[in-house]
C-alpha cells in the first residue's frame, strides 16, 4: 500500500468585479488583514492577499478579472470556523451592517451556521462546531438571539433524537478507523 501525504486546504482565490469593495468587506466582517498586494505576472490580475492568522500569509486571495457578464458565482460557499457562539453572533451582526445579503441561520446539529452573500454574491458560511454528529445534510432554523445554553441544549436534544447520532469524538474515531487506516493518509 502506498503512503499518501494528506493535503490540507489552506486558502482560496476568488476573481472579483470590485476589488476595493471586496477587500473592505472581508476586513470589516472577518477582521482580515491585507498581507500583500500586487500584479500577478502569470495571470495579469491585481491580487490582494488577506489573512486573519499569523500562521498563514494568506487565507484568501482576491483577484481582479471576474468577467462582467457572469450572472452568478461559481463558488458554492466559503466557510469560516469560529470558536464560540458569541463570535458567531458578532460576525453575523458585522456581516449585516456591512451589506451582506441573504442572511440565513441554520442548526445543522454538527454545527451552528450563519449563511450570507458577500457584495458580489459569493456564498459565505460562518460556523461553530458542536460536540455532536448527525448525518448530513440537515438544517433547522437557528435563533441566535437565544442564550448559548439554550441553543446547545436544543441542539443536543435535536441530535439525540436522530438515529445517526453520535458524539463528534466518536465520529472522528470512526472516520479514522474506516478511512484513514485503509488509505494510509498521514
Amino acid at each position: 500500500m502506498t503512503n499518501v501525504q494528506q493535503p490540507l486546504l489552506s486558502h482560496l482565490g476568488v476573481y472579483v468585479w470590485d476589488l476595493p469593495l471586496m477587500v473592505e468587506f472581508y476586513q470589516n466582517v472577518f477582521g482580515m488583514i491585507v498581507t500583500d498586494r500586487g500584479i500577478g505576472r502569470s495571470i495579469g490580475a491585481e491580487l490582494v492577499f488577506l489573512s486573519s492568522s499569523p500562521e498563514h500569509h494568506h487565507q484568501l486571495v482576491l483577484a481582479t478579472g471576474r468577467p462582467r457578464d457572469t450572472t452568478f458565482s461559481t463558488i458554492m460557499q466559503i466557510s469560516f470556523l469560529v470558536p464560540s457562539i458569541q463570535i458567531l453572533r458578532d460576525v453575523r451582526d458585522r456581516a449585516k451592517s456591512n451589506g451582506a445579503k441573504s442572511l440565513l441561520c441554520l442548526n445543522h446539529g454538527t454545527s451552528l451556521s450563519v449563511y450570507a452573500d458577500d457584495p458580489e454574491g459569493n456564498r459565505l458560511e460562518i460556523y461553530y462546531e458542536t460536540p455532536f454528529y448527525i448525518p448530513q445534510p440537515y438544517g433547522d432554523p437557528l435563533d441566535l438571539d437565544q442564550s448559548d445554553e439554550s441553543i446547545l441544549q436544543r441542539t443536543e436534544e435535536l441530535c439525540r433524537s436522530n438515529a445517526g447520532f453520535m458524539l463528534r469524538d466518536d465520529w472522528k474515531h470512526r472516520f479514522i478507523r474506516q478511512n484513514l487506516a485503509t488509505t494510509n493518509l498521514t
